[in-house]
C-alpha cells in the first residue's frame, strides 16, 4: 500500500498529559489558593533544581519572561539588542516593548542558530545586550557567544523557549540549558513546547538581584508578595514604588507544570529516539537535508526541521503532505519580513535566515508518534520530494 492510498490524520504535535496533571490541577482548586501561591513556589524550586540554576521565577509566558530579562540587564529606550530575525516574532517584540531596537544578525545554516562570528561587527556604542535563541530546542554555541559578549562587557540572555531538557557540553561537562550559561534564560510552557502548563514561562538566573527584580515587576511592583502577606501575624501594608506588570503564573498552571517536569526526562528521551529514526528513514531521500546536531549539543528535538531538495516547492510539498493526512509547518519565521520590522529590514542582510524559512519544513514529532505512522510520514515526504 502506498502512502497516497492510506487515510490518516497525523498532527504536528501532541502534549503528553493525563490523569496526573488533572489531579495536580485539582490541588489548588480545592485549596482555594489558585494564583501566585505555594504551587508556584514549589514549581520554581523544582525547575531551578532541574536546570542547576540558583534561581527560577515563574511568569505568565515566555514573552513576558524575555521582557523582564531585558529590563533586568538594563535595556532602555534607544538601546540596541543583538539577536536573530529567524525566531518567533516574540523575540523581537520583547525588545520593542523596552523601546529598544533589535539588531538582526544571520544564522548558521547547519544549526539554524545565531552565527557567533557575526556578533562583533554588529556591536555599536548603543548595544546593551545579546539575545540568542536556542532554536527549536537546538542549543546555541554558547562558549563562542559568551566569548564575544564578555570581551565587550555585554550581558547575554538566552531565549530558551523551546529548549526545556536540551543539554550542552560546557567546560567539558554536560549541562542543561537553563543553568544558565549567559546571565538569564527564558522558557516557554506553551502547548507546542516539550512540556506545557497550557501557557506560562520561567526565568532562570544565578544573579539574586535579577531574580528579585523579576519578582517585583511580575506583580505590579508590589513590595510584599502574596505568600508573605497571607502568612503574616501582623497587618502589612504593601507599597508600589515602581511600575510593574501583571505577569503572574497561576497555581493551577504551576501544579500541572510540576507533573510535566517529572515527565521531562522520558519525554526528551522519546523525542531523541524519534529524531534518530527520522534521520535513518529519510537518509535515502535525494537532496533532503536532515537537521544537524553538533557533537557538543543534545537537543530535545522540540521540532524536526528538514531542508527540502532544491527542486521542491515548499508550499507544494506541504500541501502534498496535508492531502495525505500529514501536518507540517514551514520553516521558522523571520521577524524582519513581518510588517512591524519590514522597514528596518533594509539595514540587514540575512540570506541564511531567509533560506531557512523558505526551504525547510517541520515534520510531526511527539512521543505518541508510533513507528508505523512515522514510517508513513517518511514515505509521504519521499513521494513529495521525488523529481517529476
Amino acid at each position: 500500500m502506498t502512502a497516497a492510498s492510506t487515510t490518516r490524520n497525523i498532527p504536528l504535535a501532541k502534549t503528553v498529559m493525563g490523569e496526573l496533571e488533572a489531579e495536580a490541577a485539582k490541588r489548588p482548586i480545592m485549596s482555594g489558593w489558585i494564583t501566585q501561591g505555594p504551587e508556584v513556589a514549589a514549581f520554581e524550586r523544582e525547575f531551578a533544581q532541574y536546570t542547576g540554576a540558583a534561581h527560577a521565577c515563574a511568569v505568565s509566558n515566555c514573552t513576558t519572561a524575555l521582557h523582564l530579562a531585558l529590563l533586568a540587564v538594563g535595556v532602555q529606550p534607544g538601546d540596541e539588542v543583538i539577536t536573530v530575525s529567524h525566531s518567533y516574532i516574540a523575540t523581537a517584540n520583547s525588545i520593542h516593548y523596552c523601546q529598544a531596537r533589535p539588531v538582526f544578525i544571520d544564522i548558521d545554516p547547519a544549526t539554524q542558530n545565531m552565527n557567533p562570528a557575526l556578533i562583533a561587527a554588529a556591536i555599536t556604542p548603543r548595544t546593551r545586550a545579546i539575545l540568542c535563541v536556542h532554536q527549536i530546542g537546538m542549543p546555541c554555541d554558547m562558549p563562542a557567544i559568551l566569548e564575544v559578549a564578555r570581551s565587550h562587557g555585554l550581558p547575554v540572555i538566552e531565549d530558551a523557549a523551546c529548549a526545556s531538557g536540551s543539554e550542552i557540553l560546557f567546560d567539558g561537562v554536560w549541562q542543561r540549558i537553563g543553568k544558565p550559561h549567559g546571565d538569564i534564560a527564558c522558557f516557554s510552557f506553551h502547548p507546542r513546547k516539550v512540556i506545557s502548563t497550557g501557557d506560562g514561562g520561567m526565568l532562570t538566573t544565578n544573579h539574586p538581584e535579577h531574580d528579585a527584580q523579576f519578582r517585583l515587576l511580575r506583580q505590579h511592583g508590589m513590595s510584599v508578595n502574596d505568600r508573605v502577606r497571607h502568612s503574616a501575624r501582623e497587618v502589612i501594608f504593601e507599597e508600589h514604588a515602581t511600575i510593574g506588570f501583571n505577569y503572574r503564573m497561576t497555581d493551577i498552571q504551576a501544579a500541572v507544570g510540576r507533573e510535566q517536569l517529572k515527565r521531562l526526562p522520558e519525554i526528551v528521551a522519546a523525542r531523541r529516539r524519534l529524531a534518530e529514526r527520522y534521520a535513518q528513514l529519510l537518509a535515502d531521500v535525494p537532496g533532503l537535508q536532515p537537521p544537524a546536531e553538533p557533537a557538543w549539543a543534545r537537543s530535545n528535538w522540540q521540532s524536526y526541521s528538514v531542508r527540502l531538495p532544491e527542486w521542491c516547492d515548499q508550499r507544494a510539498v506541504m500541501q502534498y503532505l496535508l492531502d495525505r493526512g500529514v501536518a507540517s509547518r514551514r520553516g521558522i519565521m523571520c521577524a524582519h519580513r513581518e510588517a512591524p520590522y519590514r522597514e528596518a529590514a533594509r539595514d540587514f542582510s540575512l540570506p541564511e535566515s531567509e533560506r531557512a524559512q523558505d526551504r525547510t519544513i517541520i515534520l510531526p514529532l511527539f512521543p505518541q508518534l508510533d513507528a508505523e505512522d512515522q514510517a508513513y510520514v517518511c514515505d509521504v515526504v519521499r513521494e513529495a520530494c521525488a523529481k517529476r
